[in-house]
């Protein structure tokens, strides 16, 4: 029986003009998984219109949902409960996996038994079609808390939370994504961090569309909440949790 990995997008009406461009670069990765491995693509509306679904292809390895809308955070969360796979990839439906991305990722984790969550670099890709890498991309290699929390004090964090793959016992314990309005990507690399220790992948495990209709391009996304208290409460939730001392163990049926 093939292993799977699940690639989780969030949608919303009317942000779907992407969603075609995303599946596809989802579907190039099969070819490149590791033998035994299949990709399952799990498409959630943050709403329940319908009409960012509409169009997507009826393939057995998509997997459709809809829900109450809540942002981009409960989106995902809801989605977990049809994510068959044991470790859990995001994707945002404006942003594109790069070539052989979820390869990287497996190998990562089958090579680290010990490390619940790997996240790669990203490429930001401009309307003019070049790309620009990160400025605070890690070297590859094995990535802790205390350096995250400190990229995250010094405002430069050092990683791209959309990149995030993760073991999905991890990703249940830690409740999913964090229901907050803004940065919940960053937050629930945090709190990963906080009970387990992380793998960068240096090469690019995306790229990271920018163009004026992005969510985090517009005004009201920084307007959801006064960014001072946010800032301070995902760096306080990180916190707490990592002073409980439990830590992630891994699952004997994920290894």
């Amino acid at each position: 029986m093939n292993r799977t990995i699940s690639v989780i997008t969030a949608v919303y009406s009317g942000g779907e003009n992407y969603l075609a461009d995303a599946a596809q670069s989802v579907r190039e990765q099969r070819d490149s998984l590791p033998l035994g491995w299949d990709v399952q693509w799990v498409v959630q509306e943050d709403g329940t219109t319908g009409s960012p679904l509409r169009d997507l292809p009826p393939e057995s390895w998509i997997s459709r949902g809809q829900a109450r809308r809540g942002g981009a955070a409960v989106a995902r969360t809801m989605a977990l409960p049809r994510a068959t796979g044991e470790l859990v990839r995001t994707l945002d439906a404006d942003d594109l996996l790069a070539p052989g991305a979820l390869a990287r990722d497996i190998a990562a984790l089958e090579a680290h038994p010990q490390v619940g969550w790997c996240i790669s670099s990203g490429l930001d890709l401009l309307p003019d079609g070049t790309t620009v890498p990160g400025p605070y991309d890690p070297p590859e290699g094995q990535l802790t808390y205390e350096e995250l929390l400190s990229a995250y004090d010094a405002n430069l964090f050092s990683v791209l939370g959309t990149h995030l793959t993760v073991r999905k016992s991890l990703l249940h314990a830690l409740g999913g994504w964090p229901a907050l309005p803004a940065w919940e990507t960053v937050s629930i690399v945090l709190r990963c961090a906080a009970v387990s220790p992380g793998w960068m992948i240096a090469a690019p495990g995306g790229l990271y569309r920018k163009h004026a209709e992005q969510t985090t391009a517009r005004s009201s996304y920084t307007q959801t909440a006064d960014f001072a208290e946010l800032r301070s409460l995902v760096r306080a939730q990180a916190e707490f949790l990592r002073t409980t001392g439990w830590r992630w163990c891994p699952n004997p049926v994920e290894e």
